[in-house]
C-alpha cells in the first residue's frame, strides 16, 4: 500500500484525566481524512509518542486503523532509542493492522552511522511492513548522512522512505540525486515543502496539515504539473499559518489549534506545558480561514 503523499502527524487527544481518547482519536483521523490527508502517522512527535505508554500507542494503531480502514495508510511510529524495543514494538505495531512503519533516528544516544545502519537493520528484520526513517536531528542530536538512508535502502527491500527534517537542503538534493527507484522522500518541514517540491520531493509529513492539507494537495499538483508560479503563491501564502504553529515547541501550538477547531484534545502531557496566552491570538488569527471547515461534526 502507497503510504500517502499527504501525511499529517496527527494528534494525540487526551481526556480530562490525561488518559488517550481514543474514540476522539478516530474521530480526528476521519476528519484529516475527510480533508484530503492519504497518510497518517500516528503516536509521532506531534502525537506526543515519547510519552504514550507502549500498551497506549499499540490500542493507538488499533483505534486509528479501524476509523479510517482503507482510505489512508497509517503509518504507525515505533522507534526509539533502544533497538530490541523498536524491534519487538514494530512487531507488535504490525499485528494491529497498520500499514507501514516511522522509524526515527535513535535520539540521546547520539549513534555512529554503523550504529545506525544495525539499528535500522534490526527493525527492518522485524517487519514486513514498508518503513520511512526519520531523520530530525535537531530533536535527537545525530544526523543520518545520506551515504548511511540510501546504504539502508539498498540493503533492506522494506526501507522505502524517508521523513527528511534535518532542514538542511543540500541534504535534500544529495538524497534526491542519488535515492534508488521508488524510494519515497517525504518533506518533514511545513516551512519547507515548497523548496522541497522544486527538487523533487513525493510528499510531506506535516504538522500544518491537521488545517491545511487541501492547499499543500493543490501545492504538490501544481509542482507536478508545471505550474511553478501557482506553487509558490500557495506556499508563501501559507507562510503566517507556519509560523503560528510552530510558535512554540510542536505540538503544543498545533493541539490547542484543534481543540479550537471542535475537538477534545486535552492538555499536553508533561514535560510539555500548556500553551501560553500570549500566543493564543496569533494562532487563532493564523487559522481563521481554515477554521469554518475545520468546525467538528
Amino acid at each position: 500500500m502507497k503510504l500517502g503523499s499527504i501525511v499529517t502527524a496527527m494528534i494525540t487527544p487526551f481526556d480530562q484525566s490525561g488518559e488517550v481518547d481514543y474514540k476522539e482519536a478516530g474521530r480526528i483521523a476521519t476528519w484529516l481524512v475527510d480533508r484530503g490527508n492519504d497518510g497518517l502517522v500516528v503516536a509521532g512527535t506531534t502525537g506526543e509518542g515519547p510519552t504514550l505508554a507502549t500498551g497506549e500507542r499499540l490500542r493507538l494503531f488499533e483505534a486509528v486503523k479501524k476509523a479510517v480502514g482503507d482510505r489512508a495508510a497509517v503509518v504507525a511510529n515505533t522507534g526509539g532509542n533502544d533497538t530490541r524495543a523498536s524491534a519487538e514494538l514494530t512487531k507488535q505495531a504490525e499485528a494491529t493492522g497498520a500499514d507501514g512503519i516511522l522509524a526515527v533516528v535513535p535520539f540521546y544516544n547520539k549513534p555512529t552511522q554503523d550504529g545506525m545502519l544495525g539499528h535500522f537493520g534490526a527493525i527492518a528484520q522485524a517487519t514486513t511492513l514498508p518503513i520511512i526513517i526519520y531523520n530530525i536531528p535537531g530533536r535527537t542530536g545525530a544526523n543520518m548522512l545520506p551515504s548511511t538512508l540510501l546504504e539502508l535502502a539498498n540493503r533492506h527491500h522494506n526501507i522505502v522512505g524517508v521523513k527528511e527534517s534535518s532542514g538542511d537542503i543540500a541534504q535534500f538534493a544529495d538524497i534526491l540525486r542519488s535515492r534508488p527507484k521508488g524510494f519515497t522522500f517525504f518533506c518533514g518541514d511545513d516551512h519547507l515543502f515548497l523548496a522541497s517540491l522544486a527538487l523533487g520531493a513525493d510528499g510531506i509529513v506535516g504538522v500544518a496539515s491537521h488545517f491545511c492539507s487541501r492547499e499543500f494537495l493543490a501545492m504538490l499538483d501544481a509542482m507536478q504539473q508545471g505550474r511553478t508560479a501557482e506553487a509558490t503563491r500557495i506556499g508563501l501564502d501559507l507562510v503566517p499559518l507556519f509560523k503560528a504553529l510552530f510558535s512554540t515547541t510542536s505540538p503544543i501550538p498545533v493541539k490547542w489549534a484543534m481543540s479550537q477547531a471542535g475537538f477534545g484534545t486535552g492538555e499536553t502531557r508533561l514535560p510539555l506545558g500548556p500553551m501560553p496566552d500570549a500566543l493564543k491570538a496569533d494562532v487563532l488569527a493564523a487559522i481563521m480561514r481554515f477554521k469554518e471547515s475545520a468546525v467538528a461534526v
